[in-house]
């Protein structure tokens, strides 16, 4: 039995990057041999163990056949037989291919090192047009590593359009791809992750609203002035009409804090000017946050508008303004307009309505 520490955690270490967790690749072994020593088995579909200490997963070497269509369409093959070389040959990019022993001596097969020196996103072999969800794998990492000035290699980029023309994207689960794009909302430079599946033709598929809006620009002036996710997203979908932002989201099933959010700057984004100098308007806007009664999304709403319009006097002061009304308006108690009989929805219109006033007051209208 031989063990190696594999993929990410050895392409970071030579980067010189943090990282998070080690994936190790197990050689000349079988399910029987790691259960004797203590592991645990996780994997249904090929063989992977928990190591009975760390809980990190441990991987029997394999190769994969592709049977069917999508991501998810092969067959794999896991017996004491399977090389190093073969399992590291059916991964994504050489950067990733790469293995690392007891002694860290590196294992580079397929040149990772060589292109992580040319800052270069590789693809390991024609294989690599087996499995659509590379194409959003090599655009993340092109976001990931955008800082350090690395660009995809013109032959993978050759082979990510090739996926699309194929008519393989569809064919990933909505899940999965907004699994992909939330690490890549999460990147230096979000943008990136885009710009590429622009560059490779599955914006139009994928998100088709972005490829006629101004939104993946609107993300890269936003995502430096802030880190929240959330609000990233609302970035890149701010260009859309309300509807349009809503449907992208319901077609990858995002969650409903990234939904809320993103309509919610959609809707006022233009209009917040305007909302601040009237008290119903102003009104409307914080109970369709639900301002009156939590902090979030209301804060999330006001970081993302003062993210997108960075240094921009009037969008500063009219975020402040706000803020300044709702604590206004969170001041009203239902005890303060109370009187003998009134209940339920008169009792609410009553609070609605002292909001109202107290919000007019203090814009001073």
């Amino acid at each position: 039995m031989e063990i190696y520490r594999v993929g990410g955690a050895v392409r970071d270490t030579l980067l010189g990057h943090p990282y998070h967790e080690t994936d190790w690749v197990v050689v000349g072994s079988t399910p029987e041999e790691m259960l004797a020593a203590g592991y645990t088995q996780v994997g249904r579909n090929f063989p992977v163990f928990l190591h009975p200490e760390s809980k990190e997963e441990y991987a029997l070497a394999r190769t994969e056949r592709k049977t069917a269509p999508g991501h998810q369409g092969f067959a794999v093959h896991a017996d004491p037989s399977v090389t190093l070389e073969q399992d590291l040959e059916r991964r994504d990019l050489t950067i990733n291919a790469m293995a690392m022993d007891d002694d860290d001596t590196v294992i580079d097969p397929y040149g990772g090192k060589a292109d992580l020196k040319a800052k270069r996103l590789r693809h390991v072999s024609p294989h690599f047009v087996e499995d659509p969800l590379r194409v959003l794998r090599v655009a993340r990492f092109a976001a990931r590593y955008h800082h350090l000035g690395f660009h995809i290699a013109d032959e993978t980029l050759a082979l990510m359009i090739d996926i699309v023309g194929a008519g393989e994207l569809p064919r990933l689960s909505v899940e999965r791809v907004w699994v992909e794009t939330e690490k890549a909302l999460g990147e230096q430079h979000p943008e990136a992750y885009w710009r590429v599946l622009a560059n490779c033709g599955a914006l139009q598929v994928l998100m088709p609203e972005l490829a006629v809006s101004q939104g993946i620009a609107a993300l890269a002036r936003t995502a430096p002035n802030t880190q929240r996710v959330e609000a990233r997203w609302a970035a890149l979908l701010a260009d859309l009409p309300d509807a349009r932002a809503l449907k992208a989201c319901e077609r990858l099933k995002v969650p409903g804090r990234f939904t809320l959010l993103a309509t919610k700057v959609s809707t006022w984004r233009t209009k917040i000017k305007a909302a601040v100098r009237n008290a119903e308007t102003c009104a409307n806007l914080l109970t369709g946050l639900d301002a009156l009664r939590r902090d979030e999304p209301f804060e999330g709403f006001c970081e993302t508008l003062l993210a997108m319009e960075q240094n921009a006097p009037e969008a500063e002061q009219s975020i402040a303004l706000l803020r300044t009304v709702r604590k206004a308006a969170q001041a009203i108690k239902a005890s303060d307009v109370a009187r003998e009989g009134l209940v339920g929805t008169d009792l609410g219109a009553a609070i609605r309505s002292a909001q109202i006033e107290r919000i007019r007051s203090t814009l001073r209208l």
